[in-house]
């Protein structure tokens, strides 16, 4: 009896103990930022573009990094960047929680510009949680792009390069792209080579659609990592991909087009991530 009582306390020590060791590799998995590295080098960045430092956010989908989003931030501020952009997917509409969203980016313009394009969930929230986002984003001073050009200069002679953003809309985003690319040539024919591009767009399955246009550099968000990342094949699962998508986290080339895709932040359908940290993207840009 007394044995048999003992072989039972062990089996129930080993299970307690197995139990705490998943939930805190959960927790690590889902909670402990990682940052990744990329430098992106081309003839068209200018010289005072040299070193430029981007941190690219996606898909926070309004989950809570620590006390106003203080590890995050954390994270965010030791990669010096010269501007913060976030690729969409700030709330979840299936349980849309604005302040918690906004609490990031109140944070982050202390540290840089932050420029924003919107997300198909931040598309899909109520009429008064949309007003709440985008008024919160004014007040805060966060550049919202909805199919708009904007070009960032640097040094004596205003050297720039151009970030267009595109709002969220796979239907339309071909028409959306050509329609707003025609603002980048308005005024400048003089000029023999666009300005390095970077275009903002959530969703990154459409490379095809963004290399059609020579854009430079793309940055895309949307597939979460493939939510669960399998060793030697990559992620599981995308919205719009299915399943083993081709586009989930990391560094794309077509044609004369680069496509960086973040993992993001946080979670939405499927609750849990795995071998597959949130992430927070650090592009610098050379000269060649």
């Amino acid at each position: 009896m007394k044995k048999t009582f003992q072989k039972r306390m062990v089996r129930l020590l080993v299970s307690l103990l197995l139990l705490l060791l998943v939930a805190g590799f959960c927790y690590f998995e889902n909670n402990v930022v990682t940052v990744s590295e990329y430098i992106i080098a081309a003839e068209n960045v200018p010289e005072s573009f040299d070193g430029f430092v981007i941190v690219h956010l996606s898909d926070l989908h309004n989950k809570l990094f620590g006390d106003k989003q203080k590890r995050l931030i954390e994270k965010i501020k030791a990669q010096n960047p010269d501007v913060i952009v976030i690729t969409g997917d700030l709330i979840d509409s299936n349980h849309p929680d604005v302040d918690t969203g906004l609490l990031l980016v109140e944070e982050a313009v202390k540290i840089a510009p932050v420029y924003f394009v919107t997300g198909n969930h931040d598309n899909w929230l109520s009429d008064t949680n949309t007003f709440h986002l985008f008024q919160g984003m004014e007040n805060c001073g966060a550049v919202v792009l909805k199919d708009e050009v904007r070009n960032l200069a640097l040094g004596k002679e205003e050297e720039y390069i151009t970030i267009i953003g595109v709002d969220d809309d796979t239907q339309y985003y071909k028409s959306k792209l050509r329609d707003t690319l025609e603002l980048l040539t308005k005024g400048d024919a003089e000029k023999q080579q666009r300005p390095f591009t970077i275009l903002l767009a959530h969703e990154p399955h459409l490379l095809p659609v963004y290399a059609e246009f020579d854009i430079d550099l793309v940055l895309s968000g949307h597939a979460h990592g493939g939510q669960f990342r399998i060793p030697f094949v990559g992620g599981f699962v995308a919205p719009d991909q299915g399943f083993l998508p081709e586009y989930t986290k990391g560094l794309y080339e077509e044609n004369q087009t680069s496509m960086i895709v973040s993992a993001g932040l946080g979670n939405s359908v499927i609750p849990i991530r795995l071998l597959n940290r949130p992430e927070v993207v650090t592009i610098t840009l050379k000269h060649e």
